[in-house]
């Protein structure tokens, strides 16, 4: 794991609450220099704290509103890996988790209708490595982030992650 420093986690922190790339944006925001910005974000680039420069899609507004948890259960005699990479195939799964407990993987899918359900059902029981699924119909998301910093002020930031 990579040491963040709190001119890291302000600038990371920043990008965040602010939902954008502009560097220029984050430097209005912060305070901090402009090439300061330029030149952390490629050492959190090149060490693999940012994986990506994304444009976040607005999935409701695209038609996939629709929104599933997926308890799976596998075969006992399934390898998590091997198993994690079928189900992930699915249609519509946009997260998979691995997880301790009875269940094996909780999946969330979104979907464009409530008739996509029934197709994305039989996918997962059309798995050899699935024994069984229990499915949750989300009726509101409450919370749907793709920013976990929001989440957070600063200063615990800073605290649970400064060296």
């Amino acid at each position: 794991m990579m040491g963040l420093d709190q001119k890291d986690i302000k600038i990371l922190k920043a990008l965040e609450d602010l939902e954008t790339t502009s560097t220029e944006a984050v430097s209005n925001s912060t305070g901090i220099p402009l090439s300061t910005i330029h030149y952390r974000l490629n050492n959190l680039r090149d060490t693999g704290v940012i994986k990506n420069d994304r444009l976040d899609i607005d999935l409701d507004e695209i038609g996939l509103g629709v929104t599933i948890l997926v308890e799976v259960f596998t075969n006992d005699d399934q390898n998590h890996t091997k198993s994690g990479k079928e189900i992930a195939q699915i249609g519509g799964v946009t997260k998979l988790f691995f997880t301790m407990g009875g269940t094996d993987f909780i999946a969330l899918a979104r979907l464009p209708d409530s008739d996509s359900v029934e197709r994305l059902i039989s996918d997962f029981e059309d798995l050899d490595v699935v024994r069984r699924t229990d499915s949750t119909f989300v009726i509101e998301r409450e919370l749907d982030s793709h920013y976990p910093f929001q989440q957070y002020d600063e200063e615990t930031l800073t605290d649970s992650l400064v060296e």
